[in-house]
């Protein structure tokens, strides 16, 4: 017997996540065979005169529909609470970590967190050839099934295996595809993601944004300069940059903010009777940079008039004001029309008898100025040493983890492309900068972000043929410091970071500050449960003894002390679209302990359920001391006998309540 969502793994081709997209997004082009009606389309492309069916181009690679299919496919994992920590210091938190495969991770969050994030931001690995990245998931199929799949002769079948284990660009963007693919789902319609890269695969990242996001929502690639000094050992030139590549779910709805300024900036603004405006960025300008006998435009009287108003127009008793300083002329630097159409912007300064003229800044938030990103970041704090040292710093250690990105950066990203209540996701955690950075930012301006952290269990040793553990060679440090894992060192990362800032900001931390975080594992079941999911016939009257316990932390050897119970719970509540802080109501049928989530869901899920358990159950819905409208049950704690008692007797009663089974 096999899972139902292998079950529906198997049905999945490489547009299956593109057709269920359209029939939520477009489902008047579906008709009632369920089939997407090509000619309708058509057809209202041709009526704007678009003519995209015909022209245009796009980015192929070894591995693209294998990609796609991967993006159209459910979970083959549980996800276990870790209940020492849940239960513990991340009791009250908002904040989520997952360890495990962040595609799997994705997959689990699409019902719960579709349009729900609002930033996502992303360090994955480059792709320098250099065994920084090699493609790192199975081809789980069989060559039939893949020929049967992708409709692939022998030799496309060897095509489409070697880039397993790979370097190559086929198998990057194979690896990167999905995750982008599942991540824009993710994203509110107001939703940015930033993902850094270098120079190895900017280009072809940027492709298959075009190819997700389509081109109109790329907002750019921008450079980030991180190190002055330059990577001596880059042929030709020194390396001094990466880039941020910029994307938006929808363009239309997408928002984008100024960067605060610094102490020293902030010296340069003053404040006047309209607002702010920067001291030295007058609306006149020298006649050198636009000549009169070429702009003549530029060069007109403006009038001083009552209450320090402009007038274009010449007044009684106003005041002329030419552009001209110390004798010398000048120009305005905009025309009397732009003048004409942003006079509530203009700000008058006097200084005694002499008046000046100003753009009136527009601040983002309060009345603080702040200024426009440029298309290339650069602050010195955005270093990758400054990223390496706020590490070292708070691990007392040299170099426990290889270039992390700087908490500068980041929060400047997350200021840019969010609020101060914006959901956060990175998937490629690392060291966990991003949840840092929300963290700081929060300390400083009482905001309420939440993070989303996956790092995947990345081991800091291998073991050699006698079974001795020995450490990679970029784990070293962290293995010597007690890390076995770098998902270790990112949720310890966050603790260390809520303390300092702790210490920090003192009494003036929001009360309300959270940091902390609710800890998930997302793996696979053991191949002696998937043998047994194999062998359990639907049909007969035995149980699957032991199959709730399968799914604890001992017996998939992980860490939480977390019951089997609790491992399926959690991860059906992903999959039904509740949110992991959802309010679980525990309720009992004649001694049978069973969780009432939502007001609305009932879900049976132990072993040792009877007809004694039904009849309480039906009394109680028939009473209406408990009202639910779904029943979720455990297919393999329930017998065929006891599966069609409780059938009927939901059927028998006067309210509908549907009966949901699931293996």
């Amino acid at each position: 017997m096999k899972t139902d969502n292998e079950k529906y793994n198997e049905s999945v081709l490489p547009n299956t996540a593109f057709i269920n997209e359209l029939k939520s997004k477009l489902p008047e082009f579906f008709n009632d065979n369920d089939q997407f009606d090509m000619d309708k389309f058509k057809a209202s492309l041709q009526e704007h005169n678009v003519d995209e069916l015909k022209d245009g181009y796009q980015l192929n690679f070894i591995g693209k529909d294998y990609a796609r299919r991967q993006a159209g496919e459910m979970p083959s994992t549980v996800i276990v609470p870790d209940e020492e920590q849940n239960k513990g210091e991340g009791r009250n938190s908002g904040n989520l970590f997952f360890t495990g495969d962040n595609l799997e991770v994705l997959r689990h969050l699409q019902a719960s967190y579709t349009d729900k994030v609002d930033v996502i931001y992303i360090d994955p690995p480059y792709n320098t050839g250099n065994d920084d990245f090699v493609y790192p998931d199975n081809f789980e199929y069989s060559d039939e099934k893949l020929k049967e799949m992708f409709g692939l002769d022998d030799e496309q079948v060897l095509r489409l295996k070697s880039i397993q284990g790979k370097s190559s660009h086929s198998a990057w963007l194979t690896f990167m595809y999905p995750r982008l693919a599942l991540a824009k789902k993710l994203l509110s319609k107001k939703g940015i993601i930033f993902i850094s890269i270098d120079d190895n695969e900017q280009a072809n990242l940027r492709e298959i944004i075009i190819d997700i996001f389509s081109e109109q929502n790329v907002i750019g690639t921008l450079p980030v300069i991180n190190n002055l000094k330059g990577n001596q050992d880059q042929f030709a030139f020194a390396g001094a940059h990466e880039y941020i590549l910029c994307c938006v779910k929808d363009i239309s709805c997408s928002e984008f903010h100024g960067l605060r300024l610094s102490q020293k900036e902030l010296s340069e603004w003053k404040e006047d009777n309209k607002g702010l405006y920067k001291k030295g960025a007058s609306l006149k300008s020298t006649g050198v940079n636009a000549p009169r006998e070429k702009r003549p435009n530029l060069y007109f009287p403006i009038y001083i008039i009552e209450g320090r108003k402009i007038s274009l127009e010449k007044k009684e008793n106003a005041k002329e004001l030419l552009p001209i300083t110390n004798g010398k002329e000048m120009s305005w630097r905009w025309s009397r029309e732009k003048i004409e159409n942003n006079i509530d912007d203009i700000i008058i300064s006097q200084n005694g008898e002499n008046f000046s003229l100003y753009k009136k800044q527009r601040p983002v938030e309060g009345n603080v100025p702040t200024k426009k990103p440029k298309s290339f970041l650069y602050k010195p704090e955005y270093s990758s040493g400054n990223g390496t040292a706020e590490v070292s710093k708070l691990f007392n250690s040299e170099k426990i983890f290889d270039y992390p990105k700087s908490t500068a950066l980041i929060k400047d990203l997350l200021l840019i492309g969010g609020d101060d209540k914006s959901l956060v996701l990175d998937f490629f955690a690392g060291s966990a900068t991003t949840a840092d950075a929300v963290m700081q930012l929060n300390a400083k301006d009482g905001g309420h972000r939440k993070f989303i952290m996956v790092q995947l269990s990345e081991k800091t040793y291998h073991t050699n043929k006698d079974g001795k553990e020995v450490p990679t060679k970029s784990g070293e440090t962290a293995y010597g410091a007690g890390f076995k894992s770098i998902d270790e060192i990112s949720r310890e990362r966050i603790r260390r970071a809520a303390a300092k800032i702790r210490e920090e900001e003192g009494f003036m931390l929001p009360e309300d500050f959270d940091g902390s975080f609710k800890h998930y594992r997302v793996v696979k079941p053991t191949q002696q449960t998937l043998d047994g999911i194999d062998d359990f016939d639907l049909e007969g009257t035995a149980l699957f003894t032991g199959m709730v316990e399968a799914f604890s932390s001992q017996a998939l050897e992980v860490s939480g002390d977390t019951s089997g119970e609790d491992t399926i719970l959690t991860t059906w509540l992903a999959k039904d679209g509740y949110p992991f802080d959802v309010d679980i109501k525990q309720v009992e049928f004649a001694g049978y302990p069973c969780s009432v989530v939502d007001d609305n869901r009932l879900y049976l899920i132990r072993e040792g359920w009877g007809s004694e358990n039904t009849e309480n159950l039906l009394n109680k819905l028939g009473t209406h001391s408990l009202d639910v409208q779904t029943v979720v049950i455990f297919g393999y704690s329930f017998n065929v006998a006891e599966l069609r008692e409780l059938e009927n007797g939901l059927k028998s009663l006067e309210n509908t309540v549907s009966l949901i089974k699931r293996y």
